[in-house]
């Protein structure tokens, strides 16, 4: 259970990247009017980084207990589609939101960053480009209040 609510964590984070990363009109998300979802390189993209990611968590001592009870095929799924969704994919999320999912949890700064820390290095060891990683780390240090317990 623990597992789920830090993946949707990550997951709802990326939700706000929607709104840099689509394009509306033509014009926005930077990349020449595709949208992040398109820079990132698609789904099959979107779904190495996930699997890179979720490699990296659980091999990370200070987070990887959160995760030891998670169904992570479905984690991993809920997440690619998070990630499509929220860049400007075709694919839909409907998790709970981050403050919903994470009440009790007791989620400390150094567990967020450990977070964080895991899908820079997923996004590193894939070459995803510095634009799109800030695009999509932007986004989640954006719902760290709504995460981590003061």
């Amino acid at each position: 259970m623990r597992i789920r609510m830090m993946m949707i964590a990550a997951l709802a984070a990326l939700t706000l990247v929607a709104c840099g990363g689509k394009t509306k009109g033509g014009g926005g998300g930077g990349g020449g009017g595709k949208s992040l979802y398109d820079r990132l390189g698609g789904k099959d993209a979107i779904t190495a980084v996930v699997d890179a990611f979720i490699k990296n968590v659980a091999a990370d001592e200070a987070i990887k207990d959160f995760f030891q009870n998670a169904d992570i095929a479905g984690l991993k799924q809920k997440l690619a589609d998070q990630i499509c969704e929220a860049t400007g994919g075709p694919c839909k999320y409907t998790g709970k939101d981050m403050k919903t999912a994470h009440t009790g949890m007791g989620v400390k700064d150094e567990h967020f960053n450990a977070l964080v820390g895991d899908l820079k290095k997923a996004l590193d060891a894939l070459n995803v480009p510095e634009k799109e990683q800030g695009e999509l780390l932007g986004a989640l240090a954006g719902l760290k209040g709504d995460i981590v317990t003061p």
